[in-house]
């Protein structure tokens, strides 16, 4: 097994339920539920309701829900709606955004 393993949702994929990810996470598609894993990547097509919990985050889609990462990144493409909690966050200029952050130590 390869220790760069990545899971892709593409953009024309559907889904209702959680994902729970021990592997790094790509998604381009819709889904509707919570989000775990180590590393999440939210592509810019990509539509999200539910929360997400991650180590690394980054974030160029439409998401809504609770988030949490240590580290965030917020690309000029998102457009974001919710809690945030982080311990790092960096946004691009453009980014649309209706949101309560909170820095964790």
């Amino acid at each position: 097994m390869s220790d760069n393993t990545k899971t892709i949702i593409q953009e024309d994929v559907t889904i209702k339920g959680n994902i729970f990810e021990k592997e790094d996470l790509l998604i381009n598609g819709k889904m509707e539920g919570n989000l775990k894993g180590e590393n999440i990547e939210i592509e810019n097509k990509a539509e999200i309701k539910g929360n997400i919990k991650s180590k690394d985050l980054t974030l160029s889609g439409k998401i809504k829900g609770e988030i949490e990462s240590n580290k965030i990144h917020i690309s000029s493409t998102a457009n974001v709606e919710g809690n945030i909690k982080q311990k790092i966050l960096s946004i691009d200029e453009g980014a649309k955004l209706k949101i309560k952050t909170e820095t964790s130590k």
